[in-house]
């Protein structure tokens, strides 16, 4: 169904990376990866994002942030996003791509991933078990 997904946050050091890697986790033949719509360019993911993946058996070393682009668009199929502000800022800036861009907890009643950055350990268990599910919800549909 699609061999190739974006996933989209603010900063693509925490939440997005999460979600890259546990999509690659699921679907080890396709192209994932992630970037932020105003990312920290090449700042490796926070510690916190690190720590949470780490306890469920998860690593994002070797993550960069990156930007989010017209042109990086482009080259995936789905584009999923954390927030619909992110949605509006692709669709902004490229909306040549809107058309195959939807929110990450779109089976989960549209809900939106809120960014545990700087909010503690609590926070990013949260974020973590919100993307996990939405990731799951993904894959069962992709799956299908």
């Amino acid at each position: 169904m699609f061999n190739s997904i974006l996933v989209i946050c603010t900063a693509n050091i925490c939440r997005s990376p999460l979600a890259e890697r546990i999509l690659r986790r699921e679907f080890p033949d396709k192209k994932i990866d992630s970037a932020g719509i105003m990312a920290l360019v090449n700042k490796p993911a926070d510690e916190g994002a690190i720590a949470i993946a780490s306890q469920h058996g998860l690593s994002l070393e070797g993550h960069r942030a990156r930007q989010f682009t017209p042109h990086l668009g482009l080259r995936y199929e789905l584009i999923l996003a954390m927030e619909k502000q992110h949605l509006q800022h692709i669709s902004r800036m490229a909306p040549e791509v809107s058309g195959k861009s939807m929110l990450l907890g779109y089976w989960l009643d549209q809900r939106e991933v809120m960014d545990p950055f700087r909010r503690g350990d609590d926070a990013f268990a949260r974020s973590y078990d919100l993307i996990n599910l939405a990731c799951q919800k993904w894959v069962a549909q992709i799956n299908r």
